[in-house]
């Protein structure tokens, strides 16, 4: 049974290519910010959040576009935690001809145009993917260095980032980044489960992962596809704190899809009952994951 309260974190959009199934996926600024209000009033407490281009729903980073979510719904008064996406800008594909030059579908982008929005906009919390890795069809790149660079930025803007890992060589990594000082304790890691080239969804896999975190982190996380709902119980059960949301999962079951957000935030949160658990308020979370607000913007780090 679960002994602590669970954070729910609702991914809604993604950045995955748009299709025909996803009928139900936000894109618009508006539908983005109408989905995060719908996903905190089922039981969400954080919200991530990734921006879309509005031509043919796809993948986008642009800072606009994320001026106008955030406005929206810091103008809605809401109390929801939000946290912005760093995962624009890592993939990469090589060039046929040449594969040291970026192919069609790459998106590969410097650490200020990754982060430019962060610093902007000041969420309590932002992604960072500690990986480097086959992802699906494509590769995603996080050197070290850009990692370094991000982490300086995110942490002088007073951000918190979300240490998003796919296997266990991130956390090593992310373990030399907080040794370093370039993140901030205690962490915040979201394992990342079920993306073809990096960690299965199973327990043995979330369990083993787990092992090598810090013994200071807080922790939470996902599969992808099926496994969504059953790795929320997992991870609640291995005293973990849960994300579900369209960006992972568009089906409450086999051939059934997702009305919305809120529809897969309900189900986490009849899960987590079910297990004997309760569901954390925004401020709640806030408590647990140690945010303080932002900085002065004269303490950000330029570039």
């Amino acid at each position: 049974m679960a002994s602590h309260k669970t954070i729910i974190t609702c991914a809604v959009t993604g950045a995955g290519a748009y299709t025909d199934k996803m009928k139900a996926v936000p894109v618009t600024p508006i539908q983005i910010a109408d989905e995060c209000m719908s996903a905190a009033a089922a039981g969400a407490a954080i919200c991530h959040i990734h921006v879309r281009d509005l031509d043919h729903g796809g993948t986008s980073m642009d800072l606009d576009l994320y001026r106008e979510v955030v406005g929206l719904l810091r103008a809605r008064g809401t109390d929801l935690v939000l946290n912005l996406t760093t995962g624009a800008g890592a993939r990469y594909i090589p060039s046929v001809e040449d594969p040291l030059k970026p192919g069609p579908g790459s998106t590969l982008a410097t650490p200020e145009v990754r982060v430019r929005h962060v610093i902007e906009l000041r969420p309590e919390i932002c992604s960072l993917d500690i990986a480097t890795m086959n992802f699906g069809a494509h590769s995603i790149l996080n050197t070290p260095t850009h990692l370094r660079e991000m982490g300086a930025a995110i942490r002088a803007a007073g951000v918190k980032p979300e240490l998003e890992v796919f296997d266990i060589g991130h956390i090593d990594l992310a373990k030399n980044l907080i040794a370093e000082g370039v993140l901030e304790e205690p962490p915040f890691f979201q394992i990342c489960l079920g993306v073809p080239g990096g960690s299965p969804a199973t327990p043995e896999a979330l369990l083993a992962l787990k092992q090598f975190l810090p013994k200071n982190a807080i922790w939470g996380g996902f599969g992808v596809g099926a496994s969504s709902f059953p790795m929320v119980a997992q991870c609640v059960l291995a005293g973990g704190h849960a994300r579900v949301g369209l960006e992972d999962n568009l089906y409450m079951s086999r051939g059934v899809l997702a009305s919305g957000n809120a529809q897969l935030v309900e189900r986490a949160v009849h899960i987590v009952a079910m297990l004997g658990g309760a569901i954390a308020s925004p401020s709640e979370a806030r408590e647990m994951l140690g945010l303080s607000g932002a900085t002065e913007v004269s303490d950000v780090v330029r570039f």
